[in-house]
Formats: structure tokens, C-alpha cells, sequence
């Protein structure tokens, strides 16, 4: 079954699981396009970056969040300071006065706290993974502070931080799955075992994969087909060429995540039963 056709499991943040409301913007079972962290690299994870993808139609915002020494929430993906910014050590050892004095080496961009793009828009979906354990709790204070359990969804490869925040909030966000049921399903449905993973498909919403793992695909008919059966969407990272764009669209993905945000706009355009502009 194509995204156009297999029932989707209602989940409010994800827009395309049910029929929009009056006077927005319709994705009921149209692929949804996310920009990976911005969908710029020389800009990655930057105030910068997500206004020119908002404007260009995205409504998905694929980021990474990491903890200041004194608490604060940065989008941010490296555990190192090094590879994008005039900074140096470890982003967890430094105060965010510290970080906001740093920028990016590419574009000259500062660092951007969470909580000013969770509320520069309204109408934006924020898909964040949650790369250190001290990002848990700040994320599920903010996520309670500005009433967002709709535009948040927690991911993580880890299981248990994806647990923690469940427990920490007051109603549940959407979340996608860790390794280990993506494993399950990659390799036990094959060999219809998937009663195996039932509990835990039932604890999140989607599977977001990369298209291999390794020597092992990850995106086949067979693993959509199944994540389908199990009510789970199939949103796939990191995309950026148009032709691979289309074949896993056509194979019935429910989202693509890419680094070339204008590329992507472009292939939505494009397709039979895609929205776009999104927002």
C-alpha cells in the first residue's frame, strides 16, 4: 500500500494521519518533507536556515538538541564545538552565555536556543532528537511551559531517554522508535515474527531510517508494508538526491528528510498526490 492508501493511526502532530482543519493547509495522506537541520549545512541548525525553509513551504523541522553546562537547551547536534563553530571542547562544558558568543564558521550564524524556535511559529512541527540525557527533562519543561505536545515529536536511538520523556510529561507527544525496534522489525518481520515487537510499535507513532544500516537495507517494500500493518509511519533520512526522492516516494515512504531543502521542494512539486506548499 502507497501513502494514499493504507489507514494511518491518528496522531495529532502528525499532520497527515487525519484531515486538516478549516482554512489550513490539507496533508491527509500526503508524504510529509522535513528539512535535516535546516536543510543547509553551511547553516545547520540555525534561526537562519528554518525561517528560509518556512518560507519556502516546509512545515517539518528536523533538529538535535543538546544541554548547556548551566542547562540550556541548544540546537545543536555535535557533541564537539569543533566541526561547524570558532569554538573548541565540548558544547556540554560550556555556559550558554559562552555558546551564544560563538558562530558558525560557514555562514557566520550564532547558535540558536530551543526555546525561541519552538516559539518563532505557531504552525511549525519540530522533530527532536534528543542527543544527551540532560536534554530530558529541559525539553519536557518547555514542551509543558508552551503547551506543545502536538508540534513536538521525541526521538532518540535511545529507548530509555525516549521512556524518561513519556514519564515527564503530563499527555504524550509523538515519538519514533530506537534501534532496538527498528531492528525487530527489519529482522524479525521477515521471518513473521513481528508479534515480537508488537508492545513496543505500539509506543511510538513512526520509524525514521536511513535507507541502509551498514551492509543491511533498511527501507524495503517488505519493512513499509509492515510498518504500515503496524499502524507505524515510515519517514526516511537523509535524502538528497531527486531520483532517490521519487523511487521512495513511489515505494509509499510517508516522509523524507533532506539536506537540500530547495531540491525537495522541488520533487513535491512534482508528485501525484504530494502538498506543497505544507504550511
Amino acid at each position: 500500500m502507497s501513502y494514499r492508501e493504507h489507514p494511518y493511526r491518528d496522531v495529532p502532530y502528525l499532520l497527515n494521519s487525519r484531515p486538516g482543519a478549516p482554512g489550513t493547509v490539507d496533508l491527509h495522506h500526503s508524504p510529509l518533507a522535513f528539512v535535516h537541520r535546516g536543510g543547509d549545512p553551511a547553516r545547520e541548525n540555525t534561526m537562519a536556515a528554518f525561517e528560509d525553509a518556512v518560507a519556502m513551504g516546509y512545515r517539518y523541522m528536523e533538529i538535535d538538541v543538546r544541554t548547556s553546562s548551566d542547562g540550556v537547551l541548544v540546537v545543536f547536534h555535535d557533541e564537539s564545538l569543533d566541526r561547524i563553530t570558532d569554538g573548541a571542547g565540548r558544547l556540554s562544558e560550556k555556559t550558554w552565555e559562552e555558546l551564544s558568543a560563538l558562530r558558525l564558521r560557514a555562514s557566520g550564524e550564532p547558535l540558536l536556543r530551543f526555546e525561541e524556535l519552538l516559539t518563532r511559529w505557531e504552525d511549525v512541527h519540530l522533530n527532536v532528537d534528543l542527543k544527551d540525557e540532560a536534554s530530558v527533562e529541559e525539553f519536557a519543561r518547555l514542551v509543558e511551559a508552551h503547551g506543545a505536545h502536538d508540534r513536538v515529536l521525541a526521538a532518540s536511538f535511545n529507548d530509555a531517554r525516549r521512556h524518561r520523556v513519556r514519564r515527564a510529561l503530563s499527555r504524550r507527544t509523538a515519538a519514533s522508535g530506537g534501534w532496538v525496534v527498528t531492528a525487530l522489525i527489519v529482522l524479525l518481520g521477515p521471518l513473521g515474527l513481528m508479534r515480537r515487537s508488537g508492545r513496543r510499535a505500539a509506543e511510538i507513532d513512526c520509524l525514521q531510517v536511513p535507507i541502509s544500516q551498514g551492509r543491511i537495507r533498511v527501507v524495503t517494500r517488505g519493512f513499509i508494508r509492515r510498518c504500515h500493518q503496524a499502524g507505524l509511519q515510515v519517514h526516511v533520512w537523509v535524502v538528497d538526491e531527486p531520483a532517490e526522492m521519487h523511487r521512495l516516494l513511489d515505494m509509499g515512504v510517508d516522509g523524507l528528510m533532506t539536506d537540500d531543502a530547495a531540491a525537495l521542494a522541488k520533487v513535491m512539486t512534482e508528485r501525484d498526490g504530494a502538498v506543497w506548499p505544507q504550511r
